[in-house]
């Protein structure tokens, strides 16, 4: 079994509600085990910033299949939840992202799946959460606690738990 880190968001419908589903058919514990999630945190657009605020959140799993299969798994919950890659703007509006952020200690450079991922140390969004859940995890031999402490989270606000 490999440990890997996945961050999910989105800013179209009831996201928050998406998210969960998402978490929920994404690490169904068939391949995929949920280990840790994260709080919902409510967090200013980046790359398009003319668009509604996001809500992301990150989760640590345990899985057996590869890194491409676990990319196959996050499009198709994507699809499922009703994203379409193809009709969209890059960095704009969508019911659900799913990011695979690191996989063990892997390194990958492929054309359409580079781990860790690429951005993972510019983005508030994802280190926030990650914080919360895997503060002592080490990335590219930067430890999550120390990254995240070190980012501009301006903006980024835990929400509370939805009952």
């Amino acid at each position: 079994m490999a440990d890997a880190l996945i961050g999910l968001g989105g800013n179209v419908g009831d996201v928050r509600a998406t998210l969960n589903e998402a978490v929920h058919r994404f690490a169904d514990g068939a391949g995929v085990k949920l280990v840790a999630r994260s709080s919902d945190y409510r967090t200013p657009p980046w790359g398009v910033t003319d668009q509604p605020p996001f809500i992301n959140c990150a989760i640590a799993v345990e899985t057996a299949l590869p890194p491409r299969a676990l990319l196959e798994r996050a499009l198709a919950v994507e699809r499922a939840l009703g994203r379409d890659r193809t009709r969209e703007q890059r960095w704009g509006p969508r019911p659900i992202d799913i990011d695979l952020l690191a996989y063990g200690d892997v390194t990958l450079n492929e054309p359409d799946l580079i781990l860790p991922h690429p951005r993972l140390f510019e983005r508030a969004f994802v280190l926030v959460p990650l914080a919360e859940i895997v503060p002592e995890h080490v990335i590219a031999g930067q430890r999550i606690a120390d990254v995240s402490a070190a980012i501009d989270a301006n903006g980024v606000l835990r929400l509370p738990a939805r009952g």
